[in-house]
């Protein structure tokens, strides 16, 4: 059995996750972001100096192990870390900035299992590096936006807040840990380590006590500076100007370290308390903190998974690749002669199945009907002799004749 929090993947949902990525990829190609790779396991001075030391993932929910070397590595649990590591050790801030990249790639976390969240899960995202322009981040919302709505995703709403610069956090994390520390009391250990090293996580707390104490607490985006706010108000102005509907959320905090100004986060109506189908942001110094030159950047990532669980909650099926043609073909020596034109056919770029277990073609039709093939070419001794086969639309149940030859057969069949 697979350990606890994964799972397999069987034909039918493998089917509806690609036409997830296929739809991804077709938005990631317009905005004109290329396709990264990077391994599936990284040092793990990687997410400890990127991802940030006090976050969950690092301090809880990594897998982490010692290699035969000695050396201590880390299966990816998100994916901009491993992006920025790779534009660091390539040079690619010698390339024409910004970089625009985008990922396919599993993730691992060991989180408690919950519906759509696994501790190995699937997650498509993007990463461009290399400008700070306000315009950037509304792209990068745009470009998850689009996504959504190429597929169908109900009921998706837009958060959007600002982590701010490092000037003007530096003075409200000051204001906040003094807020928190009156209430110290209230907090369990945990939660007062969090005062102390992350204090803007608690704006994440499910904690009704906890959530009590936030609402009271000053918020970042009433102490943004000049810089900041500019910034802020020009993201805003973008979205405006394309007409993508958003809420301003000052409690919007994302769980990494590296985040900078501008946080975002996509939540589905359908979902109940766990409705995050994606987020991101911006983080200005994630790059020199990996070893490069000051470059600024910003990205989102989506679960494949948790996209497919908000179709599935509003009744929406993902585009589906349809069987092109089922051959059908009672003979078996006819069978055998046919196969260079079975051939031809998934080579022209058609999807073709036959039948592989001698049945009837009786049969074979509803093998064809199960499989959801579009259309079935029927080739019996007759109508080889005839050089001829009977296309049957499975929809409509018409038949037209058409002869028997690749190209004529590829053209009846598109």
């Amino acid at each position: 059995m697979p350990p606890r929090g994964t799972r397999d993947i069987l034909p039918d949902e493998a089917r509806a996750r690609w036409a997830v990525v296929d739809a991804a990829r077709g938005v990631f190609a317009a905005y004109a972001y290329g396709q990264i790779m990077t391994p599936t396991f990284e040092e793990t001075e990687v997410f400890v100096r990127g991802v940030g030391v006090s976050t969950d993932i690092v301090r809880k929910e990594m897998y982490t192990f010692e290699d035969a070397g000695g050396r201590s590595l880390t299966l990816r649990p998100e994916g901009t870390a491993p992006v920025v590591r790779a534009f660091v050790e390539h040079g690619m801030h010698k390339l024409a900035l910004p970089v625009k990249l985008w990922y396919l790639a599993p993730m691992f976390r060991y989180e408690a299992p919950q519906a759509g969240r696994y501790r190995e899960h699937t997650q498509l995202g993007i990463e461009a590096i290399g400008s700070e322009d306000p315009l950037l981040d509304a792209e990068a919302i745009t470009v998850l936006w689009d996504i959504y709505r190429r597929l169908g995703v109900p009921e998706v709403s837009l958060r959007i807040g600002s982590m701010g610069d490092p000037e003007s956090r530096g003075a409200y994390r000051e204001e906040l840990v003094a807020h928190l520390s009156r209430h110290e009391g209230d907090l369990t250990p945990e939660e007062r380590e969090r005062l102390h090293d992350n204090p803007l996580r608690l704006f994440d707390s499910k904690e009704p006590r906890v959530r009590a104490i936030m609402a009271e607490a000053p918020m970042l985006l009433d102490r943004l500076g000049d810089a900041a706010q500019a910034h802020h108000d020009r993201v805003r102005a973008a979205l405006d100007t394309l007409g993508i509907p958003y809420e301003e959320d000052p409690t919007l905090v994302r769980g990494f370290d590296y985040y900078t100004r501008t946080v975002f986060e996509f939540t589905c109506g359908l979902l109940g308390a766990q409705s995050a189908v994606g987020g991101g942001g911006r983080y200005d110094r994630l790059v020199e903190e990996l070893g490069g030159p000051p470059t600024p950047g910003i990205g989102f990532g989506a679960g494949v998974e948790r996209i497919l669980l908000a179709l599935e909650a509003g009744g929406v099926a993902p585009p589906e690749a349809r069987l092109d043609c089922y051959l059908a073909v009672p003979d078996e020596e006819l069978k055998l002669r046919l196969l260079p034109l079975l051939h031809e056919l998934r080579e022209r770029g058609l999807s073709c199945e036959s039948d592989l277990r001698g049945r009837s073609l009786k049969a074979m039709l509803r093998h064809a009907a199960g499989l959801g093939a579009r259309h079935t070419v029927i080739v019996g001794p007759r109508e080889h002799g005839e050089g001829t086969a009977t296309v049957r639309d499975m929809e409509s149940g018409e038949q037209r004749t058409v002869p028997l030859e690749a190209a004529t057969l590829a053209e009846a069949l598109a």
